[in-house]
């Protein structure tokens, strides 16, 4: 995944919704982008501590125009997979 658009079409694939709904929490892992626009800047936010301070900031869940509630700690995870696996080919 290189944009957090991506991040979030996917996440309404699994969890329905919109992509509006996630766009915010995919975002906060993607903001440290500003400061080195590689792989590298995965170091700062994605990793468990990044995923509980997503937790302090969305809350622990995430309610959908749905109605569904998704946990913001499984969107985290989600962002942390697609990009680890986006890093493996470079």
């Amino acid at each position: 995944m290189a944009h957090s658009y991506h991040h979030a079409l996917s996440s309404v694939r699994q969890w329905g919704g919109t992509v509006d709904e996630f766009l915010p929490v995919h975002n906060f892992f993607d903001e440290s982008k500003r400061i080195s626009a590689d792989f590298r800047h995965r170091a700062l936010r994605h990793h468990a501590e990044g995923i509980y301070l997503a937790e302090r900031i969305f809350g622990v869940t995430l309610t959908l125009s749905t109605g569904r509630v998704v946990p913001v700690r499984l969107i985290g995870e989600q962002h942390m997979r697609e990009g680890a696996i986006r890093c493996t080919y470079i």
